[in-house]
């Protein structure tokens, strides 16, 4: 099942909440750095690592503070490749793989590949849409996965290409 919700990323109970991420685990957003501020000291240290990251990996850490026990880190970018439309795809891709590893039942996730000089929020809902649909149809994990938007207009979006799903 899938649905969305205004609110912040940060408070969502959930069994793991997807960050998108750069390819050394930093935020792609300001929103994203609150997500570490609320996840404290125990979260931010799990965000240091030893070599960048592939475009389209994700990896899982545990969740500090935050109310979601994981944090599966969807790396979307680096310096020498931009967010694409590709880059989003198999970013959102690796992160299902990694609630299928984990047998993670509820999943949060923002809009990912949005903000300045990124992916429209079109974009972003098309993709993600379109990938959490082709997941859900064939994996027992996660069996629920709530979008979670800032806005009502972005919700608005999302529910909108939800309901051209086939049922």
């Amino acid at each position: 099942m899938i649905s969305v919700v205004v609110d912040d990323i940060a408070f969502v109970e959930a069994d793991a909440v997807v960050r998108p991420a750069t390819d050394t685990l930093e935020p792609t957003s300001s929103a994203l750095r609150h997500l570490e501020q609320v996840g404290g000291p125990g979260f931010q240290q799990q965000l240091q690592v030893h070599h960048e990251l592939a475009v389209g990996a994700a990896v899982v850490t545990a969740g500090g503070d935050l109310p979601s026990e994981f944090v599966i880190h969807a790396v979307i970018r680096s310096l020498q490749e931009p967010v694409s439309a590709l880059s989003v795809r198999r970013a959102l891709t690796s992160a299902l793989q990694r609630a299928v590893d984990w047998e993670l039942k509820r999943v949060a996730v923002p809009p990912l590949g949005t903000g300045a000089g990124n992916l429209t929020v079109d974009d972003a809902a098309t993709i993600m849409i379109d990938v959490l649909s082709r997941h859900l149809a064939v994996s027992d994990y996660p069996s629920e996965v709530r979008i979670v938007v800032e806005t009502e207009d972005d919700k608005r979006l999302f529910d909108a290409l939800l309901r051209r799903l086939p049922q």
